[in-house]
């Protein structure tokens, strides 16, 4: 299995970025994706998450109204479009999968079934 991010970079605040992830390796449609990140010196905290087919997404209350997280299970890409950007969402930006939307949300961590190697967000004040 392998998740890979891209999209990452500096903006300022208020810019928006949208960040992609190109999963291989596993039957994309059976699995639930998300997007989780860590800032400097933070530990690593869920952002957002889709089910399979998207219809369903979830949101950290500190993201909704801003992110919007999206799949195409033709391309095996899932995205998470970021808008409003501040500071605070300054952060490496991880893709994950797992076949349980509820442990994408709540982990634990290690329990999540595959990892990317993360993207980095920079937004300046």
């Amino acid at each position: 299995v392998q998740l890979v991010e891209s999209g990452g970079g500096l903006v300022q605040a208020g810019e928006s970025l949208r960040l992609s992830c190109a999963a291989s390796g596993l039957a994309f449609r059976n699995y639930a994706m998300g997007w989780w990140r860590q800032g400097p010196g933070k530990s690593r905290e869920f952002v957002a998450a889709c089910n399979w087919n998207g219809n369903s997404t979830y949101y950290t209350t500190s993201v909704k109204g801003r992110f919007t997280i999206s799949r195409d299970n033709v391309n095996d890409m899932v995205y998470l479009q970021m808008a409003g950007l501040e500071p605070e969402d300054t952060a490496t930006y991880y893709c994950a999968a797992d076949q349980l939307v509820s442990r994408l949300q709540l982990g634990p961590m290690d329990s999540i079934y595959s990892w990317g190697r993360g993207t980095e967000v920079t937004v300046s004040s």
